[in-house]
């Protein structure tokens, strides 16, 4: 992997649907980012099918719809599960947190805020800063990317360790795909790749310069 100047493809809500990815990967990524939401409430073992496909460093957290056994599952694949890790990539430094915060559809992922807060803020503290230091998240910070029927749904503990990253990475609501800037923190949520959306991040070679495209295979 080129580390001095890294393409990111990010991909999230693939829920199950795979048929985009030889699409995807003709972006030419040097590495792909998944933020949730790999299968439509499992089977788990029904990844395998799509990380074997992958050529280049994968890493992923699982979402509100996939079952908790995906994280054993992950940690077996050719994927590296960051929910509640972190991993240094020469200068981008990623911490995972999956699941959501409670959903009304009792969905199979789901944590309190509270465990978020305290899982994110464990690993933060052990985290090593890098140039570019990004939050692979499925559930969005509250106020950001986070609406679903005129309703904030985004997780308060996620927005509180926001401050945090230079980047979120998020997905879940389908709806909200877009990129907005707060505090110098970019939070992006590249749409839904069972249907062809993804997103590409530009790492740069100085601080906080990181560029995002929102495309369409």
């Amino acid at each position: 992997m080129n580390i001095d100047m890294m393409d990111v493809l990010l991909l999230a809500d693939l829920h199950g649907e795979f048929g985009k990815l030889e699409s995807f990967l003709e972006l030419s990524p040097d590495a792909v980012f998944i933020a949730g939401d790999i299968t439509n409430m499992g089977p788990a073992d029904s990844i395998e099918s799509l990380f074997s496909r992958i050529d280049v460093p994968a890493f992923a957290v699982p979402g509100n719809c996939d079952p908790r056994e995906i994280i054993d599952t992950l940690e077996h694949s050719d994927c590296v599960c960051l929910h509640g890790s972190y991993i240094n990539l020469g200068k981008v430094s990623i911490v995972g947190i999956g699941g959501s915060n409670p959903t009304p559809f009792n969905t199979p992922f789901e944590m309190t805020d509270k465990q978020i807060d305290d899982l994110l803020g464990s690993i933060i503290g052990k985290m090593e800063r890098t140039m570019h230091n990004v939050l692979l998240s499925h559930a969005p910070p509250q106020g950001f990317l986070d609406e679903a029927g005129g309703t904030h749904v985004g997780s308060a503990s996620i927005r509180k360790h926001m401050k945090s990253f230079d980047l979120v990475c998020c997905a879940h609501i389908h709806e909200q795909r877009g990129i907005v800037e707060e505090g110098g923190v970019k939070v992006v949520n590249p749409g839904m790749a069972a249907i062809g959306q993804c997103g590409m991040i530009h790492f740069g070679r100085e601080p906080k310069d990181i560029t995002i495209e929102l495309l369409q295979v």
